[in-house]
């Protein structure tokens, strides 16, 4: 993992325990846009868009210093 992968794990994993988790950034190694995959049971009987804010709401510093993230 690369220091900006690794810092968003942390920070995910800390906050939902998840089921499966995995971080990706999908700029070139820039660290401007990375893709999230998460499975949590923090999101069972949300819709999807609940469950984005979730993760929007956790990040929101972080995504501001991106380019953006794929959930």
């Amino acid at each position: 993992l690369t220091d900006g992968e690794k810092y968003l794990y942390d920070k995910l994993h800390s906050k939902f325990q998840p089921i499966k988790l995995n971080v990706e950034d999908i700029s070139g190694g820039c660290g401007s846009m990375y893709a999230i995959e998460i499975s949590s049971e923090a999101f069972k009987g949300l819709s999807v868009i609940k469950q984005h804010r979730l993760v929007n709401d956790l990040l929101q510093d972080d995504i501001k210093k991106m380019h953006g993230i794929r959930v």
